[in-house]
């Protein structure tokens, strides 16, 4: 084999391990970014659900607040539009990992209605 043989070789070789590495690097990166997303996700979901028990009509709108989940606080901002119909509204919570920031990693939505006042069969 000769020098110049060997030294493509060696080149190949390079280049496919530079190649290996940096898909590897991505995979990592992209895993942190799914773990941060659920994370967040089930942060805003138990936001809602605190919305849901509360039972308050309407619902306050750009409430903020922390909460500490997975070794990280998690920073939300409730945020309450009204819909077409009058009795229900549409209740967002978007979920940041610095308190100040506009990087929003998830929104999570649901919707509220208003509480009846009365039973159906008039009871």
């Amino acid at each position: 084999m000769t020098l110049l043989e060997i030294m493509v070789a060696l080149l190949i070789f390079a280049l496919t391990g530079t190649a290996v590495m940096k898909a590897a690097g991505d995979h990592l990166h992209n895993v942190s970014m799914i773990e941060e997303i659920t994370f967040a996700t089930w942060v805003a979901n138990n936001r809602l659900a605190q919305v849901h028990l509360e039972g308050r009509w309407p619902p306050q709108n750009n409430q903020k607040g922390s909460e500490e989940m997975a070794d990280r606080t998690w920073y939300w901002k409730q945020v309450v539009n009204e819909t077409a119909d009058k009795d229900l509204r549409q209740v967002s919570v978007e979920i940041r990992l610095q308190e100040n920031s506009e990087q929003v990693i998830t929104s999570v939505s649901t919707f509220l209605a208003r509480p009846s006042t009365g039973s159906l069969n008039g009871n």
